[in-house]
This record gives structure tokens, sequence and C-alpha cells, in this order.
């Protein structure tokens, strides 16, 4: 059994885009290395994110819906954890 501790926010956000977005293709690249110092850095090396979702839950929703969705996905951790979060969501079959 993995220790909450141990488990990455990555992971965690990997875990949660699944079991609400049910993802053909998923991708969570912590970019927190790249604003070490900066606002927002709070000196866990897990602050910034990139992350790549292609679901079929996306099919017919406009960028900002889309966006809706992983952020209510992630919303708690937005809200205490995650200071920066890039998002490109895509429905299967588009470019």
């Amino acid at each position: 059994m993995t220790s909450p501790a141990t488990v990455t926010l990555a992971n965690q956000i990997t875990a949660r885009l699944t079991a609400t977005l049910a993802p053909t293709r998923l991708e969570v690249v912590n970019d927190s290395h790249h604003h070490a110092g900066h606002m927002g850095d709070d000196g866990t090396g897990e602050t910034h994110f990139t992350v790549g979702v292609e679901s079929a839950a996306f099919a017919g929703l406009n960028r900002v819906a889309r966006q809706r969705l992983v952020n209510t996905a992630l919303a708690d951790l937005l809200a205490t954890r995650i200071h920066a979060l890039a998002i490109r969501a895509r429905a299967p079959g588009e470019a």
C-alpha cells in the first residue's frame, strides 16, 4: 500500500482525470522546476503543471467548457496545491 505522503501531485491529477474523463490519452507534466523561486512556488516542486488530455467527454464542447471539466475534476487541488495549470483538451480525432 502506498503512503499518501509518497503519492505525487502529478499522480493525483492523473488519477482524478482518469476517473472523471476516461481519457484516451493523458499526459501530466510537472513544470514546477521552470518556476522555482517565482510567485506560487511553495518549495514542494509540485505547483505548476501542464495537462494534455484527449477524451470523448470533450466532443462538441468549446475550449472553455473543456477547461471547466478539467478544473472541476481538480477543484480542491487548484484551491490548495496547484498554482498554475495549462490545459490542452481535445476530443478523439481532433488535431
